[in-house]
């Protein structure tokens, strides 16, 4: 439906364009454009004459929500109040906008208007000196991804008052990206469906084997056990995560996601973020920390600016929240070179300042080398194709139409498979059936990222893969299901259907630098501990931004649990920490 209403937009641009070649001086005309999104077609209506733009509206998109959708909030308006296209892309949504830009170039284009009257260049804001301004609070925390929210909620549920900062223009980051589920341990939703051999145990067990046993095993232990109650407490909120299936890398039942199938991150991300707005949190956007504040040894504040002020922030307790660093090629590439030319999932701000602002003050890091290649990634838009696909029953193909390997091995072991293949990607195949019972799939396809068939022969044809080899495949494929019994590669999961139900649909994937398992070295009870081995007092550091949970590989569903449980364990740890502690001022 998508494709036709653009079509019919196109169709009604080159109508335009045959019915308005010129415009009489003040004629004020409405006309319609489309640009490539990150997730498919943007379009654009404009209300301009031939100097000026009156209004920008969008009217169809399915950007990321919490990242391009900042962008179709806040950039038509700029450009209205510019009067010109060439106004900055909003930070961390370059796609959209360059989207949106593009299609009103092709709006006014249609009717008759030059763009090139509005490729104004912005004078540039002449510096300011900034104001310096002090404030205080209990507890300040970097960061308003999964975990900075969690913490902040967790906090402020214990009596602290809270300030976080962000340097996006949106809160979610990486957290925003995440599209399965979370792993949890001993639920009540696993008992519902009769799920008994899924316990603490076997997630402990699972986690380290999967992360090579370079896992601190103290962290994983608190992660498993602190599971059930974390979904107890996300339920409390509003964010209850009851459908329950497997993921890659296990050999049971632990990824919990929502009831509708949506994508946990930016459902957990919209829910946390209503539960701190009924809690009064303050969250400042566009504020880039930069400077942990230290009195006698312990962390005592922040300084930060935006582009107004330079702040001081004086605080009992400080917790770092601000992810990893898989956005940071030159911070990568420092352990690993061949990832020069990699894409990756991560949104921009991933660029690890939380890290190096603890390594200031003398924090450890761990693992910092151990950088995770995801396996399904479109690598047109680098967008990750959810784990969740090979759950439910989705397999992988290589270009000679067959399968190559155990589909939910771990994501190292699938990424290092993929790359050996020819051309080093792969095929990601899934039915109709699938699509029903996954929001994500449904979206998948309605950006214009799968193709698809009838038949198997059909969609071997639209993927140019040997037609008789891949219709084998799907047969041999389908039986192992029926069976319960993988042959092949002795996959154990994600086998409940197979994939019988047409029409059957394909996405071409490879790997892309998902997740950066270092970071700065904590204890169980996320306080940051030094090079030399103590903790140091009123720092503390939860999710992407921490090392040692994940080891030499993370296992899918385990970001959303490490920043859900270890968010809740800062937050409260941090605030009973500001509790007892003499207030002191910034150094």
């Amino acid at each position: 439906m998508k494709k036709l209403i653009s079509l019919a937009i196109v169709f009604a641009m080159m109508l335009a364009i045959c019915l308005c070649p010129g415009l009489a001086e003040g004629e004020k005309v409405t006309a319609t454009g489309v640009g490539q999104g990150i997730d498919g077609d943007v379009v654009v209506q404009v209300e301009a004459d031939a100097t000026t733009i009156y209004d920008v509206q969008v009217l169809e998109q399915n950007e990321t929500e919490g990242i391009g959708s900042v962008a179709v909030e806040k950039l038509p308006g700029e450009i209205v109040a510019s009067n010109s296209i060439l106004v900055d892309d909003i930070s961390g949504a370059t796609v959209t906008s360059t989207a949106i830009k593009t299609a009103i170039r092709e709006a006014l284009t249609s009717a008759g208007i030059d763009p090139a009257a509005f490729e104004t260049e912005q004078a540039k804001a002449e510096a300011v000196e900034k104001t310096a301004e002090t404030l205080d609070c209990d507890v300040v925390i970097v960061g308003a991804g999964g975990a900075g929210l969690t913490a902040a909620v967790r906090a402020t549920q214990e009596g602290a008052k809270v300030l976080v900062l962000e340097k996006m223009p949106f809160v979610g980051g990486n957290s925003l990206k995440a599209s399965g589920g979370m792993n949890c341990a001993g639920t009540k939703f696993q008992e519902a469906e009769g799920i008994t051999d899924s316990g603490v145990q076997e997630f402990i067990e699972d986690t380290m084997n999967g992360g090579h046993q370079l896992n601190d095993l103290a962290l994983v232990t608190t992660m498993a056990e602190n599971s059930a109650e974390a979904v107890e407490w996300l339920e409390s909120i509003g964010a209850p995560l009851p459908k329950v299936a497997a993921t890659g890398g296990t050999t049971h039942k632990y990824l919990h996601s929502p009831e509708d199938g949506s994508p946990v991150g930016a459902y957990l991300v919209a829910k946390l973020s209503e539960e701190a707005e009924k809690q009064g949190i303050e969250i400042m956007l566009n504020t880039t920390a930069t400077e942990i504040l230290m009195d006698n040894g312990a962390a005592v504040g922040v300084k930060a600016n935006d582009a107004e002020h330079d702040y001081t922030i004086n605080a009992k307790a400080v917790i770092l929240a601000s992810g990893g660093f898989g956005a940071n090629f030159e911070l990568m590439c420092s352990f690993n070179p061949s990832l020069a030319n990699a894409v990756t999932t991560n949104h921009p701000g991933a660029t690890g300042d939380g890290i190096m602002m603890a390594e200031a003050v003398g924090a450890a890091t761990v693992d910092m080398e151990q950088i995770q290649l995801h396996p399904t990634v479109y690598q047109a838009t680098s967008m990750l194709v959810s784990e969740k696909m090979r759950s439910l029953g989705a397999i992988l193909v290589n270009h000679e139409g067959k399968r190559f390997t155990n589909d939910l091995a771990t994501r190292d072991a699938v990424s290092a498979a993929e790359l050996e293949q020819t051309g080093g990607y792969a095929w990601i195949i899934f039915d109709q059936n699938l699509v029903d019972h996954n929001k994500s799939a449904a979206q998948y396809i309605e950006q214009g990222m799968a193709v698809t068939g009838e038949t198997y022969e059909a969609l071997a044809e639209a993927m140019d893969v040997d037609v008789a080899a891949f219709v084998e495949t799907m047969n041999t494929w389908n039986e192992a299901v029926k069976t319960g019994e993988d042959k092949e590669f002795g996959r154990n999961n994600g086998m409940d259907d197979d994939l019988s139900t047409a029409p059957f649909y394909a996405i071409q994937i490879a790997p892309g630098i998902h997740h950066t398992m270092g970071g700065i070295k904590i204890d169980t009870d996320t306080e940051v501990i030094s090079t030399e081995g103590a903790v140091i007092p009123g720092l503390f550091a939860a999710g992407e931004t921490t090392g040692g949970v994940h080891g030499g590989n993370r296992i899918g569903g385990n970001a959303v649990c490490d920043f859900v449980v270890f968010g809740r364990i800062a937050g409260a740890n941090a605030a009973a920490y500001a509790a007892a502690a003499e207030v002191a001022p910034a150094a």
